[in-house]
């Protein structure tokens, strides 16, 4: 999948060794760097000939009226979309006044890499100017960890042949208005795709307060309709043996610092950029700059080597804690480590904000926050660094007076939780494959549950925690219905996208059941445990004393979709009515479907965008028999497009568990490379952060066969065949435990000195390892083991066989004039 010869395995690092434009967009998206808050594509430091000139900020944006073909009530209003905000990357070198252009210059040795060890993307490059001088650039890119707000930038020249007279402008360009002559946008889509962001035509950065002194530089601005404001402050430090003068020049889009060095042959001059960003929701950009003064004053004091040992640090403490490793298979090492990399890049400092679709790596899906946050990142964060998961549910429970008020616009109780926002509040245009999709609200009350049972914090779940639930469960009392003695949910849309607003879907259903249970036991313990927290959560959200009995009544009622005639349980009440589409026949210049097939033709089929059913048994798996989630499987496998990123991890884990060993690997690969492969051709738009997570839980609760169903941490493996074993870490309870599987065992130890002893099982069967200890368990096999892949069944209704079948005609036809 991907050329060895240009990206060479390295397992700490993604390294690039030839330069070609004609992939700009997917290479400035993988070899990206962030820390939660700030994110810079790697776009090359000249600046010049780019796919999109991108910096972004987790949760910086604008504001926009949504204007719809018709309107109707209840459809989202405002529109919200990532900000490219100003771009302090650039550091152009000039030799002899001839420009470095990195697509048009003479080179003779290049490599770039992202290291994985200190998230700091390097590059190396030796030029050849017109009349024969050798010239050595390198380049370092680091955005810090330990200070979300800093970015430190170095610029290393060395003319080796000659002397020569040296330039390194360093500018700051407000490229969301206006870009520079090289140009730089995202190029537009040939077709209307969701996957991308707005393009906003009118302005919308206002220029603020904008001045220069010395080597400092400052830019400001205000978002013209959210009102945001921002401020970047620069600084610049030289470092050379030679003569050099600098000066400047500041408008309200550009500054410019510029350096003139006299070079003497192999006397290099290194630039070091400190940049500082600060954003507000409507904080006045003064005080904004006087931040970004204050940490950039610490940062020109500590000096670049400071920072490079500190982010080493923060590293170091983030792989003890999260590393898998396949030994033997440094392919597959490598693009675990990038994967889990990304998630950190994405969520470690997104303090206050919630984690990004695409994080800070590209302006995809307009900076929004999706589902995908809850079920397929914060598992990783749950185990690995549960800090950084407690702040993404903080953010959660912060928009909870906006939930409310959609649920109300929706004539529902409780809280209803946006599909897709940035500030809170609704902004997906599309109601059908976007507010329809209730089961959002499950989803969150799951990923808080899982965090608590994971890390024991029961203070979080009695302060915002439990706000969540009783709000999230409050929705589903109103939004179903009972007829006799089962509860029903109508006019909702699963995770398939490729099936809209149905009745009684699965997976909603499911979900709701866990949800309003979950809410139940908590209140209730809570009434027991915490008598005073309780009270006073009762008088916060005007709890009734028998709303717990409700949602438990409606939790053991809700109906749950099962055929006894196809042996299967239906995605939907009507799902197994609709004509199959035939995926093996369909060409892949026509997928993903959702760009080449109107939704009306795509919604009449037994088809999916990502698996479904196996994800709600998956999540939901001791509600599950082993014989249920084998014929699911089987069934739904086949109808699976895969055009979700998300789908891959559902469909590893549950092919491992049932015994399609070698598919389950298939899919993994699938997810595990999505990016650095660009396999769904969007890559350029920025990282799909959910599937680098869900990797990880394809690792982990995959071929490690980790489950914590109702609270109970256990194991089940199924290691691949080719694996000689897999290992990693986990923080159960705030106690770091080791686990590696081979074929033939699974050994668990807890570190010495950290919290308590933990008990788990395998395969049925009790364990306890105490901090210091080690059990090793006997494994007789990897569990089931099935050849090939599920193949489309067909099945019959009243005598009529369904063909497998696809639109008859995918072309256009032209109209005669």
């Amino acid at each position: 999948m991907i050329d060895r010869e240009r990206y060479p395995t390295d397992p700490w690092r993604l390294v690039e060794t030839r330069f070609d434009e004609a992939d700009l967009g997917v290479t400035e998206t993988t070899f990206a760097i962030g820390n939660g808050f700030l994110g810079m594509r790697a776009d090359h430091p000249e600046g010049l000939q780019a796919h999109e000139h991108g910096t972004f900020i987790n949760g910086f944006h604008e504001t926009w009226p949504i204007r719809h073909a018709e309107n109707a009530y209840g459809f989202a209003e405002v529109g919200q979309t990532i900000v490219n905000v100003p771009d302090a990357k650039i550091m152009r070198v000039y030799v002899d006044d001839e420009p470095m252009s990195i697509d048009m210059a003479e080179i003779t040795e290049y490599e770039r890499c992202l290291d994985f060890r200190d998230a700091t993307q390097r590059r190396r490059v030796r030029w050849v100017t017109p009349t024969g001088k050798e010239v050595l650039l390198e380049s370092t890119r680091m955005i810090s960890f330990e200070d979300r707000h800093l970015a430190v930038l170095q610029m290393s020249v060395t003319v080796l042949n000659a002397d020569a007279p040296v330039v390194v402008n360093c500018q700051i360009i407000n490229r969301q208005d206006g870009e520079d002559v090289y140009g730089g946008r995202p190029a537009a889509a040939h077709r209307a795709d969701p996957r991308k962001a707005e393009q906003i035509t009118e302005r919308v950065l206002d220029p603020q307060e904008h001045w220069q002194v010395g080597t400092r530089s400052t830019l400001s601005y205000r978002a013209a309709s959210s009102g945001m404001t921002l401020a970047v402050v620069a600084d610049h430090v030289v470092e050379t043996e030679n003569e050099f003068e600098s000066r400047g020049l500041i408008e309200a889009d550009i500054s410019r610092n510029v350096f003139r060095v006299n070079a003497k042959a192999g006397v290099p001059v290194t630039v070091t950029k400190y940049v500082s960003y600060h954003t507000s929701r409507g904080v006045p950009v003064a005080e904004l700059i006087d931040r970004g003064r204050r940490t950039l004053d610490r940062a020109t004091a500590a000096g670049p080597e400071v920072h490079f040992a500190r982010q080493r640090a923060f590293l170091d403490a983030f792989w003890d804690r999260s590393d898998v490793r396949v030994p033997g298979h440094d392919e597959l090492q490598q693009a675990i480590r990038w994967g889990l990399l990304q998630v950190a890049m994405a969520s470690a400092r997104a303090d206050g904000w919630g984690v990004p679709a695409k994080g800070m790596t590209g302006s995809g899906y307009s900076g929004h926050y999706f589902w995908d946050t809850d079920i397929y990142v914060l598992p990783f964060l749950d185990y690995t660094s549960p800090t950084w998961a407690r702040n993404a549910l903080r953010w959660r429970a912060s928009t909870l007076p906006a939930a409310r008020r959609r649920a109300s616009q929706l004539s529902e109780d409780g809280a209803l939780i946006p599909w897709r926002t940035i500030n809170g509040e609704e902004a997906s245009a599309y109601y059908a494959a976007g507010t329809a999709q209730y089961h959002i609200n499950a989803d969150v009350a799951y990923a808080l549950v899982k965090y608590v049972r994971a890390t024991g914090d029961e203070a979080f779940m009695a302060s915002d925690g439990v706000d969540l639930l009783v709000e999230t469960a409050r929705l589903w009392s109103t939004l179903g219905f009972w007829r006799e003695d089962s509860f029903h949910i109508h006019g909702v849309t699963g995770p398939d996208e490729y099936t809209t607003v149905v009745n009684d879907n699965l997976f909603t259903n499911v979900m709701a059941r866990f949800n309003v249970r979950a809410a139940a036991r908590v209140v209730r313990e809570m009434a027991d445990r915490a008598p005073e927290r309780y009270r006073a959560m009762a008088d916060r959200l005007a709890l009734r004393p028998e709303e717990a009995d409700d949602w438990e009544r409606l939790g053991d009622a809700i109906h749950i979709p099962y055929s006894a005639e196809a042996g299967i349980h239906p995605q939907d009440a009507l799902f197994l009515e609709r004509e199959l589409w035939d995926l093996e026949n369909t060409s892949d210049e026509h997928r993903p479907l959702l760009l080449h097939f109107h939704p009306l033709v795509i919604y009449r089929f037994q088809v999916l965008k990502q698996a479904d059913v196996v994800l709600a048994e998956f999540l939901q798996g001791n509600a599950f028999t082993e014989a249920e989630k084998l014929a699911d499987f089987e069934y739904y496998d086949p109808l699976t497009t895969g055009d979700s990123t998300l789908s891959g991890v559902a469909q590893a884990v549950m092919a491992a568990e049932v015994g399609y060993q070698e598919l389950a690997l298939e899919y993994f690969e699938h997810s595990l490379f999505v990016d650095l492969a660009d396999l769904h051709r969007n890559t350029a738009d920025g990282v799909h952060i959910a599937a680098a997570g869900g990797a990880w839980t394809a690792l982990v609760s995959g071929f490690g066969g980790m489950r914590d169903h109702g609270g109970e941490l256990s194991f089940d493996p199924r290691l691949p065949a080719a694996w000689p074993e897999l290992s990693f870490p986990l923080t159960w309870r705030g106690t770091r435990i080791d686990v590696t599987v081979r074929p033939a065992e699974l050994e668990i130890g807890a570190r010495a000195g950290e919290g308590k002893p933990v008990a788990f099982a395998v395969r049925g069967e009790n364990f306890t390892v105490a901090p210091g200890a080690r059990i090793v368990v006997p494994l007789a096999d990897q569990g089931p083991v099935r050849p090939g892949r599920p193949r489309l069944r067909r099945r019959a209704e009243d005598g009529v066989y369904p063909h497998a079948s696809v639109p008859p005609s995918i072309d256009y036809y032209e109209v005669p004039e």
